[in-house]
């Protein structure tokens, strides 16, 4: 049981095959881009770079889902409720399938249309379509994926979660070697790597159900609205994460188009892709915290909670040291990976690597403090660390830095908003508009002990 483990090996056991999994992951998204640029171009890299935010609206909807009805399904078994357990699971999977599958329609219903709303221009459209089509064809696979990984770790199988992820990386980058280098395949290559590498994945997570201590399972249920409205309700800030991300790959692509034409596009595809890598280590920090709190709160076990949010913000602010020094020491080696050799696209990617890495050293805060709040259900507030980020600070950011101050400042945009997120939860906490221990579970605790 949980509570009976030390809080630094516990949270280690959760975090080890949730960064490492998480690092497989990145190294897959960082060697699509890498055979993407090398076997097809800058071109082919834009515009797969334009398709992904799509891709990424579809997650984070099996995102949301996926979080809110795990972080309830964890809370379940920390009341040792089994059953309500199940039925969480069984609503989450029919939802995220349903819900899923209304959005792909009608994105390949408006293909093209979406393709050019988000950034896309005549001279990389074919790429774009290319490898979107198939993405969305098959999109239903990454979303089951995507659910099973989730459930799986908080069902105390973390290692299986990474198994899974560790196969559909490794498959995928042979098959995007084998199909972009060999059979010359182009962008839809890539695409069918992926497809096939994430069905591959799911296959090894099924394995799950042979397990002997396994607790996860599907039950015949009736129709429950009120766990329907809190897994949309608990799982909202998740899908703000993913959904935002997106939103903040278009707004860059539509806003380095305005101001600095396609060199600014591919210089943003080349950071954006190292962004992408980096960030899926953040998140699994937080993917790791979230089964532990979650228990935990499940279990009224609140004094123990401060401790793992202690352990979980050191390793967020270490992490983020580590990238901004990668990125100031070695932004020549991360543009080289990419084959890119004209000039004005080298010197401009410098630019926004040495800039836009800052952001780092803030980004593993607002993570761990958001899923730490949205593990205990206090979704406003992880909603509005979230939103403050990415929507209330990074839109005005975005149109006031290159308006009056060059084009250049782009790229301060995502460290200046992850900063001040930073400092408005530290003015939140020590002015008590915010606790980070609920008061009421606070006085809960001291009438249990």
């Amino acid at each position: 049981m949980m509570q009976t483990i030390e809080p630094h090996k516990l949270f280690m056991k959760y975090l080890i095959p949730s960064l490492f999994g998480m690092m497989l992951m990145a190294i897959n998204i960082l060697i699509d881009g890498l055979f993407v640029s090398h076997g097809i171009g800058e071109k082919g890299l834009a515009g797969v770079n334009i398709a992904v935010p799509i891709y990424s609206v579809i997650l984070s909807v099996s995102l949301w889902i996926g979080m809110g009805g795990a972080t309830l399904y964890s809370i379940a078994l920390g009341q040792s409720n089994q059953h309500r357990a199940k039925e969480i699971f069984t609503h989450s999977i029919i939802l995220a399938v349903a819900t899923t599958g209304l959005i792909i329609v009608f994105c390949l219903l408006f293909e093209e249309p979406l393709a050019y709303l988000f950034g896309a221009n005549d001279s990389i459209i074919s790429y774009v379509d290319g490898y979107l089509h198939i993405i969305l064809l098959f999109g239903l696979v990454f979303v089951l994926e995507n659910i099973l990984s989730i459930f799986i770790r908080n069902d105390g199988n973390p290692t299986l979660a990474m198994a899974g992820l560790i196969v559909t990386s490794v498959v995928n980058i042979i098959l995007n070697y084998l199909f972009i280098f060999i059979f010359h395949w182009g962008v839809k290559g890539a695409a069918y790597a992926t497809v096939i590498g994430t069905f591959l994945g799911i296959l090894v997570l099924l394995t799950h159900y042979s397990k002997r201590k396994k607790q996860l399972g599907f039950v015949h249920t009736k129709l429950d609205f009120s766990i329907l409205g809190n897994i949309f309700s608990i799982g909202f800030p998740s899908f703000i994460v993913e959904g935002s991300t997106a939103m903040m790959m278009v707004t860059f692509n539509i806003t380095f188009s305005h101001y600095v034409g396609e060199t600014g596009v591919v210089a943003y595809a080349v950071v954006n892709y190292m962004h992408t890598v980096f960030l899926m280590l953040f998140i699994g920090i937080g993917a790791a915290l979230q089964p532990i709190t979650s228990y935990h709160y499940g279990a009224k076990l609140y004094q123990r909670l401060k401790q793992f949010i202690r352990i979980a913000l050191i390793t967020g602010f270490g992490l983020g040291v580590a990238v901004f020094i990668i990125g100031l020491v070695g932004k020549g080696v991360i543009i080289n990976l990419f084959g890119i050799e004209i000039p004005e696209i080298i010197d401009y990617t410098k630019i926004g690597i040495v800039s836009f890495f800052v952001g780092y050293l803030f980004l593993g805060i607002n993570m761990v403090f958001a899923e730490y709040y949205q593990s205990i259900k206090k979704t406003r507030i992880a909603t509005w660390i979230i939103l403050s980020r990415s929507l209330i600070l990074f839109i005005p950011l975005l149109w006031i830095l290159p308006k009056f101050f060059g084009p250049n400042t782009i790229w301060l945009v995502f460290p200046a908003a992850e900063g001040l997120t930073v400092l408005t939860i530290y003015l939140a906490l020590k002015f008590k508009r915010i606790e980070l221990i609920p008061i009421e579970m606070t006085e809960l605790s001291k009438k249990l002990g």
